[in-house]
């Protein structure tokens, strides 16, 4: 993707939207791995990355559009038509 793209970026922007400190996901996550994660020191992995978005009230694929729409929010929609046509041509996972 030509394009750059920010999951520690889209991160502390949905925090921060909600109103959250770092210590807030103390449950599933120390402040010291948050802030490595909004610096894009680390990478989550996908099951970390679902339960930050449970502390935030967000589906994982929303902070992934944000990561991907940048600074760009128009792009929002030329990005879930590309995941539907994408989606479309795999078909119906439960009939693999």
């Amino acid at each position: 993707m030509a394009a750059r793209y920010s999951l520690a970026k889209a991160l502390k922007t949905v925090r921060k939207a909600r109103g959250l400190s770092q210590e807030a996901f103390s449950d599933v996550s120390s402040r010291t791995y948050m802030s490595t994660l909004e610096r894009d020191l680390k990478s989550p992995t996908l099951n970390k990355l679902a339960e930050l978005c449970e502390v935030m009230g967000v589906h994982p694929l929303t902070l992934l559009t944000l990561a991907y729409i940048g600074d760009s929010p128009h792009k929002a929609e030329e990005l879930l038509a590309q995941v539907r046509r994408e989606l479309d041509e795999v078909g119906d996972p439960g009939q693999a």
